[in-house]
């Protein structure tokens, strides 16, 4: 949070009084080296499971070894990067990101707690303190909710979605579920697909495949308002987070 924050931080700063952001590529530089950094510290100290846990297919195992590091780095950014393309109208990155982190939370203290964890046929990963970190955020993301609802009267910027995502990237981690964000993260994935294609399109085509990019700001363009888009949204992610809890409990 502190790494991606800061990069979040240097980037916003550089916008209000230069007009003019950090470019793609130093961004990308910094993203990658504090989260290379993290991913070593963790798999150093902390020497964690390094097995790929597959939803729906918990008997199936992929041993990453030595990978976790640059796969755990790729997760970090991707789902860093993919928040801050969210982060587009009052209050969309918010909720999502309240659901998922409630999501993870719960799934820390389950496969934090040996007895559940042999249960649930999961790996035990000692992360039951992750929980309260979750809490947390999801408490202080509330807070904020009630300034950021339409109309916002304050924004959260590239410090707090980029933080936030790496955050969340790394509590999916930590847990060994990070696969999981691919189900409960889905707004966050939809909007950065939407984003990939768009450009793809136009590169070999000419034509775009939107009327603009992320897919929020094609729903506007179609006459959405900004509350409709915002609480559709809300609602996709919540049945998400809901899916990937019950993906737990399947054998």
């Amino acid at each position: 949070m502190l790494g991606f924050g800061a990069i979040g931080f240097i980037d916003d700063q550089a916008k209000i009084k230069k007009q003019k952001g950090l470019s793609a590529k130093i961004k990308f530089y910094l993203q990658t080296l504090v989260a290379t950094i993290i991913m070593s510290m963790w798999y150093i100290f902390y020497t964690p499971n390094t097995h790929l846990i597959f939803p729906f297919f918990k008997n199936i195992h992929c041993d990453l070894w030595y990978l976790l590091i640059p796969w755990g780095a790729y997760i970090i950014i991707a789902t860093s990067n993919a928040v801050n393309l969210t982060d587009g109208l009052d209050g969309l990155a918010t909720g999502p990101l309240i659901f998922n982190f409630a999501t993870f939370s719960s799934i820390a203290y389950l496969a934090g707690h040996q007895h559940f964890a042999e249960y649930l046929n999961i790996p035990f990963t000692g992360t039951a303190e992750l929980t309260i970190l979750g809490a947390s955020l999801i408490g202080a993301l509330i807070g904020f909710l009630w300034f950021n609802t339409y109309p916002a009267q304050i924004f959260m910027g590239d410090v707090g979605s980029l933080s936030l995502g790496a955050a969340l990237a790394l509590m999916a981690l930590m847990t060994r579920h990070e696969l999981l964000l691919l189900i409960a993260g889905g707004i966050f994935v939809i909007e950065t697909i939407s984003v990939i294609i768009q450009v793809i399109s136009f590169k070999l085509r000419g034509k775009r495949v939107f009327l603009m990019a992320p897919i929020h700001h094609h729903y506007e363009l179609l006459g959405w308002s900004e509350p409709k888009i915002t609480v559709r949204f809300w609602i996709i992610s919540f049945v998400l987070s809901l899916i990937a809890l019950l993906t737990i409990k399947l054998r």
